[in-house]
C-alpha cells in the first residue's frame, strides 16, 4: 500500500494586497506531520503553486495511487466564491481555492476538484485537509497558545481579485460554504471552519500559522497510534478551538466508515 501527499502553502498572493503570513510554514508543517507516518510528499509553496501546477500535481497523485493506497491533499491560503455557473450549488456560489496566481483569474474551483477526484481507483482512500475560509460563532476554549495580534482570515472575497466587469451583481453573501468541497468526490475533508465563519491565519508563540493546523497537528501529537479521524476530530473541538479569538468550529465530513479509520493510514 502506497502513501502519497501533496502539501500546498501559499502566503504570497500578489497583486491582491492580502498576503497571508501562517500558510507556508502549515505546509511544511503537514509535510513534517505526513513524512513521519510513512508518506511520499511533494510540497508546492507560494510561486510553485500556481493553479496549472496544482491540477497537474493533483491529477498525478490521484491517478497514479492503486487499490489500498492513501492519498493526503493539503491546503493552507485564501478561499473565494464565483457564481454557479450550472446550478449545482444551492447557495448560488462555486466554493474555490485561490492558487498563488489567483490575481490573474486562476482560482481552482469544487467542480475542478471533484473532476481530478473522479479519475481515481476503486479502493484509493483520498483525504483533503483544507485550512482556508469557508466560513459561526461560540466561543470556548483558551487562547493560551496566541501570541499577542489580531489574526486575519484567509478569506479572499472576489473584488480581491476578479475584474470589475466580472463581478456577480446579485447579492449573495461574501462568505463562501464548505458544500462544494464536502462533495468533491474525496473520501474525508477536515475543514478549519463551518460554511458561515472565517479560518484565521495568526501567530502561536510568536511563530506564524493557521489555527486550524495549529491545533490539528498540536492534538495529533498526544493521540495513540491506532487513533482514527473521528477521535482526531474531537480532540481538536471543542477543546482547542473554537476560542474567544478564533470563533471557527472546525468540520468533518465523510461516511462513518471513513471516520473510523485509523489516521493517516
Amino acid at each position: 500500500m502506497g502513501k502519497k501527499a501533496i502539501c500546498i502553502g501559499i502566503n504570497d498572493y500578489p497583486g491582491t494586497q492580502n498576503d497571508l503570513s501562517g500558510c507556508v510554514n502549515d505546509a511544511n508543517d503537514w509535510a513534517a506531520a505526513l513524512s513521519a507516518r510513512g508518506f511520499t510528499v511533494t510540497r508546492l509553496i507560494d510561486a510553485q503553486a500556481t493553479r496549472n501546477a496544482m491540477v497537474s500535481a493533483m491529477s498525478s497523485l490521484i491517478s497514479g495511487a492503486a487499490r489500498g493506497d492513501t492519498v493526503a491533499i493539503t491546503y493552507s491560503g485564501h478561499g473565494t466564491w464565483v457564481p454557479d455557473r450550472n446550478g449545482d450549488e444551492s447557495d448560488g456560489r462555486d466554493e474555490g481555492l485561490c492558487p498563488w496566481d489567483i490575481g490573474s483569474g486562476q482560482v481552482l474551483l469544487d467542480d475542478d476538484i471533484a473532476q481530478i477526484f473522479a479519475r481515481r481507483a476503486a479502493g484509493v482512500r483520498v483525504l483533503l485537509i483544507s485550512d482556508s475560509c469557508h466560513s459561526g460563532s461560540v466561543t470556548r476554549g483558551a487562547d493560551l497558545d496566541l501570541a499577542p495580534g489580531a489574526p486575519r482570515a484567509r478569506f479572499l472575497p472576489p473584488e480581491a481579485w476578479m475584474k470589475p466587469e466580472d463581478l456577480p451583481t446579485a447579492r449573495i453573501s461574501r462568505l463562501p460554504s464548505l458544500g462544494g468541497l464536502s462533495r468533491s468526490g474525496g473520501d474525508l475533508l477536515l475543514a478549519g471552519c463551518t460554511d458561515s465563519q472565517f479560518s484565521w491565519d495568526t501567530r502561536f508563540k510568536e511563530r506564524p500559522n493557521g489555527a486550524f493546523t495549529y491545533y490539528a497537528l498540536k492534538t495529533l501529537a498526544s493521540l495513540p497510534a491506532s487513533a482514527s479521524y473521528q477521535d482526531w476530530f474531537r480532540a481538536i473541538t471543542p477543546a482547542c478551538l473554537p476560542t474567544n479569538q478564533l470563533p471557527q468550529n472546525p468540520q468533518i465530513f465523510g461516511t462513518r466508515t471513513a471516520r473510523n479509520w485509523k489516521i493517516f493510514s
